[in-house]
């Protein structure tokens, strides 16, 4: 189920990402980015389309991920992204409003993916044993249990 939300987390990403490279005002005009009339300057669009860019991608690596290891690792590249936007957002924007909206979206998206990769790799399965939960030492490095003599019996 946790795998699930990651996956629908991803899907969300990719499609509110892809969303702002086409109208970069999305992300703009909350942010204070965009000119009086509502219109974005070159500059703040190309870089607004390359955030979006990058999210769509990350977004995507988590919906299409093979595995749940291949999809933790692309999870955490999308929280260290949002942390990122977070501090880069937070120093940089004008306006107290401006920059708590923004750190605070970027915070909380990032909060929520972590925390639901956090639950999927406590839920996930050990090799081999479907539907029995994960314990926190084996598997959690690679290591795989051996049967027991008593499992050979």
């Amino acid at each position: 189920m946790s795998a699930m939300l990651l996956r629908v987390l991803g899907a969300a990403t990719a499609a509110y990402s892809a969303a702002i490279m086409v109208r970069p005002s999305w992300l703009a005009k909350p942010c204070g980015l965009a000119r009086a009339d509502g219109t974005v300057p070159a500059p703040t669009g190309l870089l607004i389309r390359s955030i979006g860019a990058r999210d769509t991608a990350l977004g995507m690596a988590m919906l299409l991920a093979p595995d749940l290891r291949a999809l933790r690792a692309v999870t955490a590249c999308r929280v260290v992204a949002d942390l990122s936007d977070a501090a880069l957002f937070g120093t940089a924007l004008t306006g107290t409003a401006r920059r708590a909206k923004a750190v605070g979206v970027a915070v909380t998206w990032g909060g929520l993916c972590a925390a639901a990769a956090a639950r999927a790799s406590r839920t996930a399965p050990v090799e081999g044993q479907s539907g029995r939960p994960r314990s926190w030492c084996t598997g959690a490095v690679g290591m795989r249990r051996r049967p027991s003599l008593a499992g050979r019996l």
